[in-house]
């Protein structure tokens, strides 16, 4: 098959234009063409006015060899690659020992299918509960203000993903397509086609939940196994004559696991994990992360603003926004985790904290739409020294919100003007915070560094020049935002594994490999692989240490 891209029509285009527009872009007869299908869906709103869908298409022709030879210099014309997902092999019969995977979000959870489709039957150990138990004990803290430190939006079946606006898109070089057996998956597990072929796709919480429990009883059919509510709290490290090797791990009940591979999609936020691993010697260190607020708007500001004349056409949805803007203090502003239709939730893991997070639905319906204004920071912007400093600054953060918000887990909010105008809010506008268990008004001048209070508040009045009424006065910011990103990389070689522990796997979001659903799957596959290519007797590839940014991007 060949496959055509930017090939532009107007939105309103009838469903049988897209064939005529094929067949004159590339000079066919009626009966040349014998089918095709959508690869990719976008739009260029450039001119609100006349709005463009833009599609790539992949064709089957009569003579695919001679339409190639016509369009040589067309870049837009070109053989569809190969997209399929090839297994590099399939365990043996007898083979010894099981890996063990140690996390069940998004990149465990591709980590352990991958594993268990080739037949390596892996034993999954999620310190947090099911999805639907885990679900309930979100609520508890949203709606009645009890946090349960194990089972929460950061910990439990499908991970911090679960709870979010779902996104599956990613801006990782993916040479091998395995963001295309990620998206795959997920339509297998329940998730619309529409996934495979829009060039935004998302998911949403309540449909991520079935998708989930679909995959996890998938390995469990292929003979993995799942178990929840098993914390690990030891790695267990032997000394060899050429360094150390993982020989298993150690649970909070008493119990030993024995495996030579151990692949760990801990997530960002297993900080008595990462404290751990770093008192067992495993090498760690210190990464870039980003510090900020949530902000909410009215969802029909932004797709006014967005999309024009267009706002509301059930082909566009809700409009989103990607925002950057570079501070006279050196610091860089941007949007994060953009959440349109949606809300923002309480995502604290630990007692006496608070954390903010966006989430959505599949509909993107809700009436404000939502994303973190977060600035980045290195660290030597962080208060300590060594690889667990960032979690450190974390823990000041989030403990500071605790406070300015009422020591009862309501987030610290403030108005934009206010913010703005450096005075502390006392009541809301017309824009309804939809954080739960509550917003209290505050100043939140003392939320954060006064660098990032800085460039924030630079920053605000930027975007309004991109998005009109982004600093409307009534627009509501909310703290804080401190996991955008793990706040260090457990760092491992091309070979994947760790660069002083042989047969240890870091790996995804925790690891500081990857930032959001999409990522997170393919880094899960990458580390399978290469497990899976160890117990095999194959020889490595490489690539292992490539990392992505965060959230969908």
């Amino acid at each position: 098959m060949l496959r055509l891209t930017e090939l532009k029509l107007a939105l309103d285009h009838p469903p049988e234009a897209l064939r005529a527009a094929i067949l004159k872009r590339l000079e066919l007869a009626e009966d040349d063409l014998l089918g095709f299908s959508i690869f990719k869906r976008s739009y260029d709103a450039r001119k609100k006015h006349a709005l463009l869908l833009v599609y790539a298409v992949d064709i089957e022709v009569k003579n695919d060899a001679g339409l190639l030879k016509k369009f040589r210099n067309d870049r837009h014309v070109a053989p569809t690659p190969d997209m399929s997902y090839h297994f590099l092999g399939h365990a043996p019969e007898n083979l010894a020992e099981r890996p063990i995977v140690v996390g069940f979000g998004p990149c465990g959870i591709f980590a352990a299918l991958v594993l268990a489709q080739m037949g390596f039957k892996p034993i999954v150990l999620e310190r947090g509960k099911a999805v639907r138990e885990r679900t309930q004990d979100t609520w508890g803290l949203w709606r009645k203000h009890v946090l349960n430190p194990e089972s929460n939006v950061q910990f439990g079946e499908g991970g911090a993903g679960t709870f979010s606006d779902g996104k599956l898109y990613s801006q990782i070089k993916d040479p091998k397509h395995l963001g295309r057996k990620v998206l795959t998956e997920f339509v297998k597990a329940g998730a619309p086609e529409e996934i495979l072929y829009v060039s935004k796709p998302h998911i949403g919480t309540f449909r991520l939940v079935g998708m989930v429990e679909t995959m996890r009883h998938e390995i469990e059919a292929l003979g993995g196994e799942i178990r929840f509510q098993q914390r690990v709290t030891d790695v267990l490290i032997e000394d060899g004559p050429n360094g150390k090797n993982i020989r298993g791990v150690a649970l909070a009940s008493g119990e030993t696991l024995a495996s030579s591979h151990v692949i760990l999609a801990l997530g960002h936020s297993a900080r008595d994990t990462f404290e751990m691993l770093h008192a067992r010697g495993v090498y760690m260190e210190a990464k870039p992360f980003s510090i900020g607020f949530r902000i909410e708007h009215p969802q029909s500001l932004i797709d006014k603003a967005r999309l024009g004349p267009n706002a509301g056409n059930p082909l566009l949805g809700a409009a989103d926004y990607k925002l950057v803007h570079h501070a006279k203090n050196g610091r860089s502003v941007y949007s994060f985790c953009m959440c349109p239709g949606g809300t923002v939730v309480a995502a604290a893991s630990e007692p006496g904290r608070v954390v903010t997070n966006g989430m959505s639905q599949y509909s993107r319906n809700e009436r404000n739409a939502n994303a973190g204004i977060v600035v980045g920071i290195t660290p030597t912007d962080f208060p300590g020294q060594g690889p667990l400093a960032g979690i450190e600054l974390q823990r000041k953060l989030e403990a500071r919100a605790f406070e300015l918000g009422g020591r009862n887990y309501e987030a610290p909010g403030q108005l934009v003007g206010d913010f703005l105008a450096g005075t502390p809010s006392t009541r809301l506008g017309s824009v309804e915070p939809s954080y739960k268990p509550g917003v209290h008004l505050t100043d939140l001048a003392t939320s954060l560094p006064d660098y990032a209070i800085e460039a924030i508040r630079e920053a605000l009045p930027a975007f309004d020049q991109q998005i009109k009424g982004f600093a409307m006065k009534d627009a509501v910011l909310t703290g804080v935002e401190t996991r955008t990103s793990s706040p260090l990389r457990i760092t491992r070689g091309d070979d994947f594994q760790s660069l002083n522990v042989k047969g240890l796997y870091p790996a995804g979001e925790g690891a500081g490999y990857a930032g959001g659903i999409l990522s997170a799957g393919v880094d899960g596959i990458k580390v399978a692989e290469a497990a899976a290519r160890d117990m095999l007797g194959l020889e490595s590839t490489g690539s292992g240490a490539q990392s992505g940014p965060g959230c969908g991007y």
